[in-house]
Protein backbone atom coordinates (compact mmCIF):
# COMPACT_ATOMS: atom_id res chain seq x y z
CA UNK A 1 0.00 0.00 0.00
CA UNK A 2 1.49 3.27 -0.55
CA UNK A 3 1.79 6.02 1.73
CA UNK A 4 1.39 9.85 1.94
CA UNK A 5 3.88 11.72 4.29
CA UNK A 6 2.48 14.54 6.15
CA UNK A 7 3.28 18.11 6.41
CA UNK A 8 5.26 16.98 9.61
CA UNK A 9 7.20 14.23 8.00
CA UNK A 10 5.10 11.07 9.31
CA UNK A 11 4.08 8.83 6.42
CA UNK A 12 0.32 7.31 6.48
CA UNK A 13 -0.50 4.81 4.19
CA UNK A 14 -3.19 5.83 2.02
CA UNK A 15 -6.10 4.11 2.59
CA UNK A 16 -7.12 3.27 6.03
CA UNK A 17 -10.41 1.20 7.73
CA UNK A 18 -12.92 3.09 8.83
CA UNK A 19 -14.82 1.92 12.30
CA UNK A 20 -17.85 4.59 12.89
CA UNK A 21 -20.73 2.59 14.18
CA UNK A 22 -19.13 -0.41 14.45
CA UNK A 23 -19.92 -2.42 17.74
CA UNK A 24 -17.17 -3.96 19.87
CA UNK A 25 -17.18 -7.74 18.53
CA UNK A 26 -17.88 -5.87 14.78
CA UNK A 27 -14.98 -3.76 15.19
CA UNK A 28 -12.70 -6.51 16.32
CA UNK A 29 -13.39 -8.94 13.61
CA UNK A 30 -13.28 -5.93 10.96
CA UNK A 31 -9.53 -4.68 12.14
CA UNK A 32 -8.38 -8.56 12.10
CA UNK A 33 -9.40 -9.05 8.57
CA UNK A 34 -8.35 -5.78 7.54
CA UNK A 35 -5.00 -6.79 9.04
CA UNK A 36 -4.79 -10.02 7.57
CA UNK A 37 -5.88 -8.61 4.40
CA UNK A 38 -2.96 -5.96 4.06
CA UNK A 39 -5.03 -2.95 5.59
CA UNK A 40 -1.88 -1.28 8.27
CA UNK A 41 -4.08 2.32 9.03
CA UNK A 42 -7.22 2.15 11.46
CA UNK A 43 -9.16 5.20 11.90
CA UNK A 44 -11.61 5.35 15.14
CA UNK A 45 -13.00 7.56 17.80
CA UNK A 46 -13.17 7.82 21.29
CA UNK A 47 -17.03 8.81 21.09
CA UNK A 48 -17.45 5.40 18.88
CA UNK A 49 -17.22 3.18 21.99
CA UNK A 50 -15.18 0.58 20.05
CA UNK A 51 -11.50 1.79 21.03
CA UNK A 52 -10.69 -1.34 23.02
CA UNK A 53 -11.50 -3.58 20.25
CA UNK A 54 -9.70 -1.81 17.93
CA UNK A 55 -7.00 -2.25 20.03
CA UNK A 56 -7.09 -5.48 20.96
CA UNK A 57 -7.54 -6.32 17.49
CA UNK A 58 -4.30 -4.62 16.60
CA UNK A 59 -2.54 -6.50 19.73
CA UNK A 60 -3.59 -10.48 18.55
CA UNK A 61 -3.01 -9.63 14.93
CA UNK A 62 0.75 -9.85 15.57
CA UNK A 63 1.39 -7.39 13.62
CA UNK A 64 4.64 -5.35 14.73
CA UNK A 65 3.00 -1.62 16.39
CA UNK A 66 5.42 0.36 14.47
CA UNK A 67 3.50 -0.99 11.58
CA UNK A 68 0.28 -0.25 12.13
CA UNK A 69 -1.05 3.04 11.83
CA UNK A 70 -3.30 4.23 14.69
CA UNK A 71 -6.05 7.26 14.32
CA UNK A 72 -8.26 7.97 17.40
CA UNK A 73 -10.06 11.04 17.77
CA UNK A 74 -10.95 13.72 20.45
CA UNK A 75 -14.48 14.43 21.73
CA UNK A 76 -16.38 17.29 19.93
CA UNK A 77 -17.83 18.83 23.39
CA UNK A 78 -14.11 18.60 25.24
CA UNK A 79 -12.64 21.82 24.72
CA UNK A 80 -10.08 22.92 27.37
CA UNK A 81 -6.64 22.24 28.07
CA UNK A 82 -6.83 19.82 30.97
CA UNK A 83 -9.85 18.07 28.96
CA UNK A 84 -7.77 17.14 26.30
CA UNK A 85 -4.95 15.63 28.01
CA UNK A 86 -7.29 13.38 29.87
CA UNK A 87 -8.94 12.09 27.46
CA UNK A 88 -5.90 11.47 24.99
CA UNK A 89 -4.83 9.15 28.29
CA UNK A 90 -8.37 7.81 28.26
CA UNK A 91 -7.93 6.72 24.50
CA UNK A 92 -4.25 5.58 24.85
CA UNK A 93 -5.44 3.39 27.85
CA UNK A 94 -8.07 1.73 25.84
CA UNK A 95 -6.41 1.15 22.60
CA UNK A 96 -3.57 -0.29 24.76
CA UNK A 97 -0.86 1.47 23.56
CA UNK A 98 2.21 3.93 24.44
CA UNK A 99 1.46 6.45 21.44
CA UNK A 100 -1.21 7.30 18.81
CA UNK A 101 -0.25 8.12 15.03
CA UNK A 102 -2.67 10.82 14.93
CA UNK A 103 -4.82 12.52 17.18
CA UNK A 104 -8.01 14.57 15.55
CA UNK A 105 -9.96 16.94 16.83
CA UNK A 106 -13.21 15.41 16.21
CA UNK A 107 -15.55 18.57 15.46
CA UNK A 108 -14.73 22.42 15.81
CA UNK A 109 -17.80 22.14 17.97
CA UNK A 110 -19.84 20.02 20.50
CA UNK A 111 -22.52 18.06 17.57
CA UNK A 112 -24.83 18.83 19.98
CA UNK A 113 -24.59 22.81 19.42
CA UNK A 114 -23.04 22.39 15.41
CA UNK A 115 -22.17 25.91 14.68
CA UNK A 116 -21.43 27.64 17.68
CA UNK A 117 -17.74 29.61 18.00
CA UNK A 118 -15.67 27.39 20.34
CA UNK A 119 -12.43 29.38 19.08
CA UNK A 120 -11.10 29.69 22.27
CA UNK A 121 -11.14 25.88 23.12
CA UNK A 122 -9.94 24.81 20.24
CA UNK A 123 -7.23 26.86 20.86
CA UNK A 124 -7.09 25.92 24.11
CA UNK A 125 -7.02 22.16 23.13
CA UNK A 126 -4.56 22.73 19.87
CA UNK A 127 -2.04 23.69 22.65
CA UNK A 128 -2.80 20.82 24.50
CA UNK A 129 -2.54 18.60 21.90
CA UNK A 130 0.81 20.16 20.40
CA UNK A 131 2.28 19.34 24.35
CA UNK A 132 0.87 15.70 23.69
CA UNK A 133 3.01 15.44 20.89
CA UNK A 134 6.28 17.21 22.47
CA UNK A 135 5.76 14.12 25.21
CA UNK A 136 5.60 11.15 22.38
CA UNK A 137 1.76 10.49 22.74
CA UNK A 138 1.04 11.29 19.71
CA UNK A 139 3.28 11.70 16.67
CA UNK A 140 0.81 13.91 14.23
CA UNK A 141 -2.14 16.05 15.25
CA UNK A 142 -5.01 17.33 12.94
CA UNK A 143 -8.78 18.02 12.91
CA UNK A 144 -12.16 17.07 11.46
CA UNK A 145 -15.02 18.41 10.07
CA UNK A 146 -13.09 22.04 9.99
CA UNK A 147 -13.51 24.61 7.58
CA UNK A 148 -10.84 27.35 6.55
CA UNK A 149 -11.77 29.76 9.34
CA UNK A 150 -11.75 27.36 12.21
CA UNK A 151 -8.30 26.34 10.95
CA UNK A 152 -7.06 29.51 10.14
CA UNK A 153 -7.76 30.22 14.12
CA UNK A 154 -5.27 27.71 15.07
CA UNK A 155 -2.41 28.50 13.34
CA UNK A 156 -2.90 31.87 13.69
CA UNK A 157 -2.94 31.48 17.51
CA UNK A 158 -0.61 28.55 17.99
CA UNK A 159 1.36 28.36 14.99
CA UNK A 160 0.55 25.03 14.23
CA UNK A 161 -0.50 23.60 10.74
CA UNK A 162 -2.61 20.93 11.26
CA UNK A 163 -1.58 17.47 9.56
CA UNK A 164 -5.08 16.59 8.10
CA UNK A 165 -8.29 16.98 7.79
CA UNK A 166 -10.55 14.22 7.81
CA UNK A 167 -14.04 15.53 6.18
CA UNK A 168 -17.11 14.08 4.66
CA UNK A 169 -15.71 13.50 0.98
CA UNK A 170 -17.26 11.29 -1.46
CA UNK A 171 -18.66 11.71 -5.29
CA UNK A 172 -21.25 14.13 -5.47
CA UNK A 173 -19.62 15.64 -2.03
CA UNK A 174 -16.55 16.94 -2.25
CA UNK A 175 -16.92 20.21 -0.36
CA UNK A 176 -14.60 22.03 -2.91
CA UNK A 177 -13.94 25.04 -0.64
CA UNK A 178 -12.18 23.27 2.04
CA UNK A 179 -10.78 20.69 -0.14
CA UNK A 180 -8.82 23.33 -1.84
CA UNK A 181 -8.02 25.47 1.20
CA UNK A 182 -6.58 22.01 2.52
CA UNK A 183 -5.14 21.26 -0.43
CA UNK A 184 -2.83 24.78 -0.82
CA UNK A 185 -2.19 24.42 2.41
CA UNK A 186 -0.21 21.21 2.72
CA UNK A 187 -3.01 19.84 4.83
CA UNK A 188 -3.79 15.79 3.82
CA UNK A 189 -7.81 15.77 3.68
CA UNK A 190 -8.84 12.73 4.59
CA UNK A 191 -12.24 11.31 3.10
CA UNK A 192 -14.79 9.62 5.31
CA UNK A 193 -17.83 8.04 4.44
CA UNK A 194 -16.31 7.47 0.68
CA UNK A 195 -18.63 5.39 -0.59
CA UNK A 196 -21.23 7.95 0.17
CA UNK A 197 -25.13 7.13 0.13
CA UNK A 198 -27.25 4.83 -1.42
CA UNK A 199 -27.81 7.42 -3.40
CA UNK A 200 -24.88 7.04 -5.09
CA UNK A 201 -26.48 3.54 -6.34
CA UNK A 202 -29.08 5.40 -8.37
CA UNK A 203 -27.09 7.72 -10.30
CA UNK A 204 -26.83 6.80 -13.56
CA UNK A 205 -23.76 8.62 -14.39
CA UNK A 206 -21.61 6.64 -12.05
CA UNK A 207 -23.12 3.53 -12.59
CA UNK A 208 -22.32 3.69 -16.04
CA UNK A 209 -18.63 4.90 -15.58
CA UNK A 210 -18.07 2.08 -13.44
CA UNK A 211 -19.87 -0.15 -15.77
CA UNK A 212 -17.11 1.38 -18.41
CA UNK A 213 -14.09 -0.01 -16.28
CA UNK A 214 -15.44 -2.91 -15.23
CA UNK A 215 -15.40 -2.52 -11.37
CA UNK A 216 -18.36 -2.42 -8.49
CA UNK A 217 -19.43 1.35 -7.83
CA UNK A 218 -17.79 1.31 -4.09
CA UNK A 219 -14.30 0.96 -6.00
CA UNK A 220 -15.10 3.78 -8.26
CA UNK A 221 -15.75 5.53 -5.19
CA UNK A 222 -12.55 4.77 -3.65
CA UNK A 223 -10.17 5.45 -6.61
CA UNK A 224 -12.06 8.52 -7.06
CA UNK A 225 -11.34 9.83 -3.68
CA UNK A 226 -7.47 8.79 -4.65
CA UNK A 227 -7.36 10.72 -7.67
CA UNK A 228 -8.50 13.53 -6.02
CA UNK A 229 -5.75 13.51 -3.88
CA UNK A 230 -7.32 12.59 -0.41
CA UNK A 231 -6.83 9.59 1.15
CA UNK A 232 -10.28 7.08 1.50
CA UNK A 233 -11.74 5.58 5.00
CA UNK A 234 -14.14 2.87 3.72
CA UNK A 235 -15.77 1.18 6.40
CA UNK A 236 -17.52 -2.42 6.28
CA UNK A 237 -17.80 -5.30 8.94
CA UNK A 238 -17.99 -7.71 6.06
CA UNK A 239 -14.15 -9.37 5.17
CA UNK A 240 -15.03 -9.90 1.51
CA UNK A 241 -15.55 -5.71 0.93
CA UNK A 242 -13.04 -5.06 3.51
CA UNK A 243 -10.68 -7.12 0.99
CA UNK A 244 -12.03 -5.64 -1.82
CA UNK A 245 -11.65 -2.34 -1.14
CA UNK A 246 -7.89 -2.36 -1.19
CA UNK A 247 -8.03 -4.67 -4.49
CA UNK A 248 -8.23 -4.00 -7.82
CA UNK A 249 -7.02 -0.10 -7.83
CA UNK A 250 -4.70 -0.58 -10.14
CA UNK A 251 -7.06 1.08 -12.92
CA UNK A 252 -7.17 4.90 -14.01
CA UNK A 253 -10.02 6.71 -14.22
CA UNK A 254 -10.01 9.42 -17.24
CA UNK A 255 -9.60 13.18 -17.07
CA UNK A 256 -12.95 13.15 -19.26
CA UNK A 257 -14.62 10.82 -16.69
CA UNK A 258 -13.11 12.63 -13.68
CA UNK A 259 -14.29 15.90 -14.76
CA UNK A 260 -18.27 14.25 -15.22
CA UNK A 261 -17.84 12.68 -11.53
CA UNK A 262 -16.60 15.67 -10.62
CA UNK A 263 -19.54 17.99 -11.72
CA UNK A 264 -22.03 15.60 -9.25
CA UNK A 265 -22.80 17.69 -6.32
CA UNK A 266 -25.31 17.90 -3.80
CA UNK A 267 -26.09 14.27 -4.30
CA UNK A 268 -26.81 13.84 -0.52
CA UNK A 269 -26.57 17.30 0.92
CA UNK A 270 -28.28 16.73 4.52
CA UNK A 271 -25.17 16.58 6.77
CA UNK A 272 -24.90 13.87 9.36
CA UNK A 273 -22.79 13.01 12.26
CA UNK A 274 -19.32 10.46 12.04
Amino acid sequence: MDNFVLNDGVEIPAIGLGTWQSSRPDAYAAVRAAVDCGYRHVDTAYVYENEDAVGKAVKDSKIRRGDIFLTTKLPSDVKDFKGAKEYCDRSLKALDTDYIDLYLIHAPWPWSAAGTDCSEGNVEVWRAMSELKKEGKIRSMGVSNFNGADIDNLIKNVGIVPSVNQIRFFIGNTQEKITEYCQKAGILVEAYSPLGTGKILENQTICGIAEKYGVPIAKLCIKFCIQRGTLPLPKSVTPERIKDNISGLDFTISDGDMAELNALQNLYPRPFRT
